[in-house]
């Protein structure tokens, strides 16, 4: 088996750093200083250096102006992305354009992918539910009405909700099968209230009541909820990779410059242990995340479905981002709390995107549910 990624995924790999390389984690005011959001927007100029690099349409076709890549190549631009807190919806308007691709129709598809893929148009997704606990598609419902859809129901913490020109919500039906609307910012019957992350952006509870969609605006084939979730949950994944990653670098930094006794404290056994567990979090991070993203990118067929890939995934990356940043903070002593260096930064980030999509436990939960229907030989 060849585990190398191909030339193409590391050309995307390394157009990312060069476009990543002059962003400031602390280009904001602090999380812990401010009692609303950040700002008031994601970083539209990142974003306009993104689209000229290409780096918005990877998983778009050719002729909607993509590379034609693949989960893979997203995650390892979303790698590069975390290590330094782009705020930026790259995760969520690029699996939302792939969700549209694979499984929009062909209106949907014209009107939407070459904007997307040129940045002028950004998507995102409601996947957090009406509370952030229970299933996202659950949340709002779906009926048909003559040629239209009309929803109704509540989406919690949608992330880049005032930034994007459409949100795709997942939606269930009274016979039990989920579709996914695409609702225009602004549209008759969709409602936006200001809420805020852990990490300081500012998110949007968004409010469905009667609202209308044509047919064209409502994705309704099999698999399209399942698949789009297991994408955001594999690019959540990447993200909390590349922020482990850079946390754990910050901490060698300073740990090899601090010194007590006359000896840098990195020389210390107990310090050394810490940051070797850490180290070993990290890579079962990476092995879990490259082999869900190469089971969505492949589709081949496993012992349970792509569904449990993600979940192990996920589990590792909640609770691998928490243990690397705790440590972090631990080793840094009161200066990983000083609000004028970037490691408080970092933990913010880590506990919302351990939280993202549901923590460790709700994936431990849906990976059992897997095991009981798939029993391993």
């Amino acid at each position: 088996m060849d585990f190398t990624f191909t030339e193409e995924q590391q050309a995307a790999a390394e157009a990312a750093k060069g476009v990543f390389a002059g962003v400031a984690p602390d280009a904001v005011p602090s999380p812990a200083l401010t009692p609303g959001a950040v700002a008031d927007a994601c970083d539209r100029a990142l974003w306009a250096k993104l689209a000229d690099a290409d780096l918005l349409s990877l998983l778009l076709d050719s002729r909607y102006g993509g590379a034609g890549l693949d989960a893979i190549a997203l995650c390892l631009v979303l790698r590069e992305s975390a290590r330094v807190l782009a705020r930026v919806p790259l995760l969520e308007s690029s699996a939302a354009a792939a969700a549209v691709q694979a499984f929009g129709g062909e209106e949907a598809k014209s009107a939407l992918l070459p904007r997307a893929g040129r940045g002028e148009l950004v998507l995102t997704v409601a996947a957090h539910g009406r509370t952030g606990h229970d299933p996202a598609e659950l949340a709002v419902t779906a009926r048909q009405d003559g040629a239209a859809w009309v929803l109704d129901g509540v989406q919690t913490a949608v992330p880049w909700a005032y930034d994007a020109d459409v949100t795709v919500v997942p939606a269930h039906t009274a016979t039990g099968r989920t579709v996914l609307a695409l609702v225009p910012r602004g549209h008759e019957g969709a409602v936006l209230a200001e809420q805020f992350s852990t990490s300081g952006e500012r998110l949007g509870e968004l409010r469905l009541e009667s609202a209308r969609l044509a047919a064209r605006d409502v994705i309704d084939a099999d698999g399209a909820w399942e698949w789009l979730r297991d994408l955001l949950a594999t690019g959540t994944c990447a993200l909390a990779l590349g922020l482990g990653e850079r946390v754990l670098r910050m901490t060698g930094e300073y740990t090899s410059e601090r010194e007590q006794f006359g000896f840098p404290i990195a020389t210390f056994q107990a310090v050394a242990v810490q940051a070797a567990d850490r180290y070993i979090d990290l890579r079962a991070m990476e092995a879990t995340l490259w082999q869900a993203a190469w089971r969505i990118a492949s589709g081949a067929p496993g012992a349970l479905p792509a569904a449990g890939d993600v979940a192990v995934a996920k589990i590792w990356a909640a609770e691998g981002a928490r243990r690397v940043v705790q440590t972090a903070q631990h080793l840094h002593g009161g200066f990983g709390a000083d609000v004028d260096y970037p490691l408080h930064r970092y933990h913010a980030w880590a506990k919302h995107l351990e939280l993202s999509l549901g923590p460790a436990a709700a994936h431990e939960e849906a990976l059992g549910d897997l095991l009981a229907a798939h029993p391993l030989a």
